[in-house]
């Protein structure tokens, strides 16, 4: 029984540092090259969610839903660069913090507005409703099987664009030296577009995987957008790599961390105490090992900028 458990929060874990690399991904590529703070990147998660599943519902077609929702994910995010944060790139760093934490309550109450204060429902495919038996006596859901193929296939179309593509070179010289970049040719403001685009479309992918499973409702980008921070300052300011490395280490520490420390303190503590104390020590692990990666790599494990 403790084998199977290890292997289902094994792939838990994996689930979640995948979703997690998804946001994190597009948040330090912005971060990285533009050299911005985007605070309303957790509201185009919950933009991405709502898209899902308010396009899913219309066509009826789960696969449909979620093809519209990135592309229209992107599109918003494309037009919100240029129209009001490029003006934002010559600002400082509090400028930009003020102005993006306005977007999250504009993009909050817009979507008060146009969907209601309540929670939406987000039903997993049929074809994926059900449990696979990995092993003799262990059922997985099959849906959260579908997640991990989805972020490990977006994972690396993403690192194949940035390593293998003239655009992807462009993008890596932007994180590494954005000046230089620009002395050479590359059309920094054109590729700023592309990239905010691209960490939208990343976002909506992982807010319409991650509906079925997690409630749809206003206000929930801000919570997992403080992980993404997290997960890019382990990994290092625009790094591909870095990103997808820290988002795995959250994901996994968060998850093996919620469901095993409440087991253990359960061997000298009360049950109600160890599963009230088990997860508020899970998420306060994860900023101990931001704090200890910080300690020995100030600039994370893998930074871009040398």
């Amino acid at each position: 029984m403790t084998g199977i458990l290890i292997i289902e929060q094994t792939l838990n874990g994996l689930q979640f540092g995948l979703m997690l690399f998804l946001l994190a991904a597009g948040l330090t590529l912005v971060f990285g090259i533009m050299d911005m703070i985007n605070l309303a990147h957790g509201s185009l998660y919950m933009l991405g969610a709502y898209l899902m599943a308010s396009l899913a519902a219309a066509t009826g077609s789960f696969l449909l839903g979620l093809v519209l929702a990135v592309l229209a994910t992107g599109a918003i995010g494309a037009v919100l660069e240029f129209m009001l944060l490029r003006r934002l790139y010559e600002r400082d760093h509090l400028s930009q913090v003020l102005a993006t934490f306005a977007l999250i309550l504009i993009a909050n109450e817009s979507v008060r507005m146009l969907w209601g204060p309540q929670q939406m429902m987000l039903n997993a495919p049929a074809a994926l409703a059900g449990p696979v038996e990995l092993l003799p006596g262990m059922p997985y859901p099959a849906y959260r099987l579908a997640v991990i193929a989805v972020g490990l296939v977006v994972a690396a179309a993403l690192y194949l664009l940035v390593t293998r593509t003239r655009m992807g070179m462009r993008v890596r010289a932007g994180a590494s030296n954005r000046e230089m970049a620009q002395a050479m040719g590359v059309d920094i403001r054109r590729l700023f577009t592309v990239v905010f685009a691209i960490g939208a479309m990343l976002c909506a992918v992982a807010g319409a995987m991650l509906g079925p499973l997690l409630a749809v409702q206003i206000g929930m980008g801000e919570e997992i957008l403080i992980l993404a921070f997290v997960v890019i300052v382990i990994g290092g300011i625009g790094s591909i790599r870095g990103a997808l490395v820290g988002a795995l280490l959250v994901g996994m520490a968060d998850t093996a961390g919620r469901a095993f420390l409440p087991i253990l303190f359960r061997a000298f503590l009360p049950p109600e105490y160890a599963s009230g104390i088990g997860p508020g020590l899970a998420s306060i692990m994860i900023y101990l090992i931001m704090a200890g990666v910080l300690f020995w790599k100030p600039q994370g494990l893998f930074p871009a900028r040398g």
